[in-house]
């Protein structure tokens, strides 16, 4: 019975830290040694100690924080580098959507990459990319220059710190609560926002536009030891089991990372749900990333609304977008995913259909009704439509949610091209509002459409 016990659960001196150790009492039989004690296969904590899954949690919360600051300066770029160099807001828009594109291209396989070589030595180099191309971006004289460092380099650093990132993590560490976590480290991205984009246009007011991607830079540096030091790759290097489940060993790394993951596309670009919810989610980008985020500051600009007052306005958009993001993900784990979606896009696509009206060059209480109301919806679309990758594609959802990120980045990469276009050629923004209140209706139509499963696909899988 003894051997029967130590072949199931493994050794104990590795795991037994996640449940309490049993009072000492005097010996009077033979002292069984510690390798044969069964350990605690649920992943529930004890109430003595937190479950290491949360801290690796908050590692990651931080992490998107420090990775995402980036993102805070684009919008508030625009007129600086327009001014001191001549750009027109088409090519600055173009180093803008080459970014975004390439932080979606390159999700997939960070995936897979961490699946080979770790999520820490992934994550450690993605950092370091985006603080090289924010320095680097100090001393550029040339648009090609700005496409390269802003382009190339932040878009491949903060791209393996893309969502998958997040879904690599809650995939591996929870069982239970995983619409709750990827709510909370999917509104990482916004508290990124709410803490930079303030400072940020506050230095670039005061400073000048350089400081400010100085500052980023190091934001991204300063996260690195607390990645190395703090994030581990699966539980069992922890001899843990996940939060809310049993206990597995860490699998091989897996080898091959960019042949798998173009395979994993090959086999889900053949399903209809993939197409639905890779179009659902170009949209999303489409009005969120490549909109609001990049021209809703020079847009606001436009009315005579001071930057800073614009970026303000940004900010609180980011408290009230982790609001509604965690609650998004409360709601994933108890009603329909699909429901959720098409209730999402229909109010954000009503939202903008307004929003040319609500421009001011004060700050009046319409226009913090729509903050307000669009915060709470900004990204509430993501804990959903990881869930529906997960509930469709089982084990490869990571991989498949890379790739649906994939068409988020593109959707918005070619509105922030396009955006700027539009503005050069009409000399307005009217015109890309409306165009996407029209999309976001279409992408709502498109979540109600897609195929309910009524077993997760591993589990369907197994069976067969």
């Amino acid at each position: 019975m003894l051997s029967d016990v130590t072949q199931t659960t493994g050794s104990a001196a590795a795991r037994d830290d996640d449940r309490p150790t049993a009072p000492a009492t005097p010996p009077v039989v033979p002292a069984v040694p510690a390798a044969s004690a069964a350990p605690a296969v649920s992943g529930r904590p004890s109430r003595r100690r937190v479950h290491r899954a949360w801290i690796v949690a908050a590692v990651t919360f931080v992490t998107i924080i420090g990775g995402a600051a980036f993102n805070a300066l684009p919008g508030l770029l625009i007129e600086p580098l327009n001014a001191e160099f001549g750009w027109s807001r088409g090519e600055i828009g173009l180093a803008v959507s080459i970014d975004m594109a390439l932080y979606g291209l390159t999700a997939p396989f960070a995936a897979a990459l961490m699946d080979r070589f770790g999520i820490r030595r992934v994550v450690v180099v993605a950092l370091g990319a985006v603080a090289a191309g924010a320095l680097a971006g100090v001393w550029m004289t040339a648009a090609w220059q700005l496409m390269v460092y802003w382009g190339l380099l932040v878009g491949l650093g903060t791209g393996a710190m893309a969502m998958s990132f997040s879904a690599t993590v809650t995939n591996r560490w929870f069982v239970a609560r995983r619409g709750l976590v990827t709510g909370v480290l999917t509104a990482a991205g916004a508290s990124g926002q709410l803490v930079f984009l303030p400072l940020c246009a506050w230095i670039v007011d005061r400073h000048g536009w350089r400081p400010a991607s100085v500052t980023v830079a190091l934001a991204a540096l300063v996260v690195v030891p607390f990645v190395w030091l703090l994030l581990r790759d699966h539980p069992a290097d922890a001899g843990l089991a996940p939060y809310g489940g049993e206990y597995v060993d860490k699998p091989a790394p897996a080898r091959g990372a960019a042949r798998r993951t173009v395979r994993v596309l090959a086999d889900a670009a053949r399903t209809g749900p993939f197409w639905l919810l890779a179009g659902s989610f170009a949209i999303c980008g489409a009005s969120t990333n490549g909109l609001i985020r990049t021209h809703f500051v020079p847009s606001a600009h436009d009315h005579h609304m001071p930057i800073t007052a614009a970026a303000s306005l940004l900010a609180v958009i980011g408290i009230f977008d982790i609001i509604g993001t965690v609650f998004s993900g409360w709601l994933t784990d108890r009603f329909d995913a699909r429901r959720l979606l098409a209730v999402y896009y229909a109010l954000r696509g009503v939202s903008l259909l307004f929003l040319p009206f609500l421009m001011q060059p004060t700050v009046e209480p319409p226009m913090v009704f729509f903050i307000v109301f669009y915060g709470l919806d900004w990204v509430a679309t993501v804990p959903p439509t990881l869930a529906l990758c997960r509930e469709q594609y089982g084990e490869d959802s990571a991989i498949v949610f890379g790739w649906v990120l994939a068409s988020h980045q593109v959707g918005a990469a070619l509105v922030a091209f396009l955006g700027g276009v539009a503005r050069d050629v009409f000399g307005s923004y009217d015109v890309v509002w409306y165009a996407s209140g029209a999309l976001c209706a279409m992408a709502a139509l498109m979540a109600l459409v897609i195929r309910r499963v009524r077993e997760p696909a591993d589990a369907v899988a197994a069976l067969g």
